[in-house]
């Protein structure tokens, strides 16, 4: 919901981070892979319940997720770098919730796997929508410099993002807090797949 406008803040930032990488050669495609294995490294630490090192671990990821357009803006921007980038985020997302869901079945089974099942919804009409988006060159002013279309909604990254920094403060409370996102995940897909349909049936 407000990535767009957290995209404008952290751009300087993030250049400047950059500016070292870009200089001793380390392309935007390693910073994703990079980024991406320390994220999942956060799903053993959490079936261990040690949930502060799995906090610092998924921050270093989303560091990660934000450096590695920066440097691609540096250097070089690439449609697979792209693919390799938005796979490893819907990947790295529901691993998370599977290691809460692994570290404690009897009680956030049900939880987390509606969760991931919103994830499903809302990844799947954003891919979908992406594209039919490039079919018809539809533009997306709200993100430029994307590599393919971001159809936006009330569930982005950021806010995904913040949920499951939230588990990691508050384990204990993390079947309200799937419950919750998984009705804003649900609420998103559905607005995506009007909206989509809507602008694309317009088209012809």
């Amino acid at each position: 919901m407000i990535d767009p406008l957290l995209n404008k803040i952290l751009r300087q930032p993030l250049a400047l981070v950059a500016k070292p990488l870009v200089r001793f050669g380390i392309d935007a495609d390693q910073v994703t892979i990079v980024g991406f294995f320390l994220g999942i490294l956060a799903v053993p630490v959490i079936v261990a319940e040690q949930f502060n090192l799995a906090l610092a671990l998924i921050l270093l990821n989303r560091l990660s997720d934000g450096l590695d357009g920066a440097v691609a803006r540096q250097t070089y921007t690439t449609d697979a770098g792209g693919f390799l980038d938005i796979s490893l985020d819907f990947i790295f997302y529901s691993a998370i919730v599977l290691a809460f869901i692994v570290s404690h079945p009897e009680q956030n089974a049900v939880a987390g796997s509606l969760l991931m099942l919103s994830f499903t919804a809302t990844g799947s009409s954003f891919l979908a929508f992406a594209i039919m988006a490039s079919k018809h060159n539809i533009d997306n002013p709200q993100y430029p410099n994307k590599s393919m279309h971001y159809m936006g909604g009330l569930a982005e990254g950021f806010e995904t993002i913040v949920v499951l920094c939230l588990f990691c403060l508050f384990p204990e409370h993390f079947v309200p807090i799937a419950l919750v996102y998984t009705a804003a995940c649900f609420i998103t897909a559905g607005v995506r797949i009007v909206t989509g349909y809507r602008t694309l049936n317009r088209l012809g």
